[in-house]
């Protein structure tokens, strides 16, 4: 993803964490990622991937702050195959604020 994304720092620094996501190829996907994510915290970044199989592959940023443990909960609930990416050395370089 960080490819196809340098030059996208913030003017100030955040509390951001990354994730990478495997989203289902299907009808309503996006629609359960937001309701279940982004109504509760600010998506600070938002990159999509296909490669034509049965899932695409999605980078995203969320401001937390406070409400860490809630976030965990939702990740839990969401059900999507995700990894924490913002100790990533490529993410700290080019696009942490």
């Amino acid at each position: 993803h960080v490819r196809y994304m340098v030059g996208g720092r913030p003017s100030k620094a955040l509390q951001e964490r990354l994730f990478s996501f495997e989203f289902p190829e299907s009808p309503g996907a996006l629609l359960k990622f937001l309701h279940t994510l982004g109504t509760h915290w600010n998506i600070s970044l938002f990159h999509y991937r296909s490669h034509g199989t049965d899932y695409g592959r999605v980078l995203a940023a969320f401001e937390l702050g406070e409400h860490e443990p809630d976030f965990e909960t939702r990740l839990n609930e969401l059900g999507y195959e995700c990894h924490d990416e913002t100790h990533n050395p490529a993410f700290r370089f080019f696009l942490a604020g």
